[in-house]
């Protein structure tokens, strides 16, 4: 597994997976859906995958001495450590924004605040995308795109429950709409869901992508 995480640093990085994790600085756009820079993410998994297939990486991948399954396996692994890195680094300018402008440029009228909150509701953009994405993708490593849109397809539609949500339920409102610290109970417990619910899809993308993978021929 080792050699393979470092095959797919090696020869299947994009740069876009770089690029967009500076996509974390969103939280910093007035008045902006920033989940959005969750979907940016799996876009750039779409590239990853994309480039992979024009240079024949799961042909390659399949002559090295390794057992089929680890090869999917290894692609989410690598996928998900930009995901955590765009977690991470989302926490960092939220954490930023909020020491270092006023409670007044805190608000958003576009949706969810930057706030522990807009962490839980990242994993579950992330947890949504390697759900759909990569099952589908490892059934037919060469079809990207119709993975790829499905799982933007429900991204999108999870942006737009959360920001209707903003402006037709008052509780949500009241309580996630806000900067930290206030309301840290029930956004922590937001953000609980969303991590726990991230890492159980990722688990179950990873056995199902490698199921699909052993019965796919290349």
């Amino acid at each position: 597994m080792r050699a393979l995480l470092i095959k797919e640093f090696l020869l299947c990085l994009h740069p876009t997976q770089i690029l967009f994790l500076t996509f974390a600085c969103f939280v910093f756009i007035l008045n902006y859906p920033y989940e959005i820079a969750f979907f940016f993410s799996g876009l750039s998994v779409f590239f990853a995958c994309l480039s992979a297939r024009e240079n024949g990486d799961a042909t390659f991948s399949c002559t090295l001495p390794v057992r089929k399954r680890d090869i999917a396996t290894a692609r989410i692994l690598f996928c998900v450590f930009f995901q955590i890195a765009l977690l991470l680094l989302t926490a960092v300018t939220v954490a930023v924004k909020q020491l270092c402008l006023p409670v007044s440029a805190q608000n958003n009228l576009a949706g969810s605040c930057a706030n522990l909150a807009l962490l839980g509701h990242g994993c579950m953009m992330l947890a949504v995308f390697n759900l759909i994405f990569f099952p589908q993708y490892f059934k037919n490593p060469v079809n990207v795109g119709i993975p790829f849109l499905a799982a933007s397809a429900v991204q999108f539609l999870l942006v737009a429950v959360l920001v209707a949500l903003r402006f037709s339920a008052p509780v949500y409102s009241d309580l996630l709409v806000a900067p930290d610290p206030q309301n840290m109970g029930v956004k922590a417990a937001v953000f609980g869901i969303g991590a726990t619910g991230y890492a159980a899809a990722t688990v179950v993308a990873c056995a199902l992508s490698a199921k699909r993978f052993e019965h796919t021929d290349l």
